[in-house]
């Protein structure tokens, strides 16, 4: 009989009193009971002594100054003890066999690394799809895959093989998973997945909005760091600059349509960027030159033609 996995479940909080009983309360209700809750209050300011009070005796609590999420998940990371680390944001949930089904694949498959479901995305209270509809999962070929798409969402991550990659780069402020992901394939870990929508993944207007230029440009840099990696393939290297050429474009173009949105002075600089730039395709150049050139129109030509380029975190 094989030996029984644990999970010790990570959630980094900031400003989340309002969502953050809702999630530990789903873990807590696991079929499958997790070895430990380590909660890092990353700097809140909000009331989340009093969200919190009702788990005080299920959770093991750290404190520090608001430093990011992946500081904060690298602070509970370091107090965690069991043999797969499994992060949910304060304002998700498990649904209830999560840990039970990722169990019994790490049962079925010991040489896994990392253990994945589906998650379905909620949108004001309602299912807006499957988070696997749109980025499918790559059951062969990871490291090439790894490289084109970040096909994993919130994963169990075997400790030792997270600590042994340094844990969480904390000068990313977004895309931190997707790096994780990247260095713990590149290193030898291997996927695999529960088909099974077993996590719910709330949008947020700030997911969708405020964060889109940090967002893309921080995929940008994790790319970036994947390239000095050595021991790459041929494909692998020609996926990799598929990829970011395709982000790179992505970044360049939000940040024009940011710029031009809020009248920054800096737009015509922005859009001439896009209008030079390899990675972009011809319809943007285009749009970007006009806007660049048209200023008075400039919101009305990027809305029309950078509008589908930019990518959605």
């Amino acid at each position: 009989m094989p030996v029984p996995v644990s999970f010790s479940v990570l959630v980094p909080v900031h400003q989340a009193a309002a969502t953050i009983g809702d999630a530990l309360a789903s873990v807590r209700e696991q079929t499958y009971a997790a070895h430990e809750i380590l909660v890092c209050d990353d700097g809140s300011t909000d009331d989340l002594d009093a969200a919190l009070e009702p788990h005080r005796d299920a959770i093991v609590l750290v404190r520090q100054p608001n430093r990011g999420a992946s500081a904060a998940r690298n602070a509970v990371l370091r107090r965690a003890s069991a043999d797969f680390v499994v992060t949910l944001d304060a304002d998700d949930r498990f649904l209830p066999t999560r840990l039970e089904r990722l169990a019994g694949l790490a049962a079925a498959r010991p040489e896994l690394d990392l253990l994945a479901t589906d998650a379905a995305f909620v949108s004001g209270g309602h299912l807006g799809g499957r988070f696997h509809d749109r980025t499918a999962f790559a059951g062969e070929r990871q490291r090439e895959a790894i490289l084109d798409r970040c096909f994993l969402i919130a994963p169990a991550m075997r400790r030792s093989s997270l600590l042994a990659i340094g844990g969480y780069d904390e000068s990313l402020r977004t895309a931190e998973d997707w790096d994780c992901f990247i260095r713990l394939i590149l290193a030898g870990a291997r996927a695999g997945l529960v088909d099974e929508a077993l996590l719910e993944y709330r949008l947020r207007d700030t997911s969708l909005t405020a964060t889109r230029g940090e967002t893309l440009h921080d995929r940008v840099r994790v790319l970036e760091k994947a390239a000095a990696q050595p021991g790459l393939s041929d494909d692998e290297r020609r996926t990799l600059r598929v990829s970011l050429g395709r982000h790179r474009a992505r970044a360049l173009q939000q940040a024009a349509r940011d710029a031009v949105a809020t009248g920054d002075p800096a737009a015509r600089a922005r859009l001439v960027a896009v209008a030079r730039s390899r990675d972009v395709g011809l319809r943007g150049r285009v749009g970007a030159a006009a806007a660049a050139l048209l200023p008075r129109s400039a919101r009305r030509l990027v809305d029309a033609t950078l509008a589908e380029s930019t990518g959605r975190p």
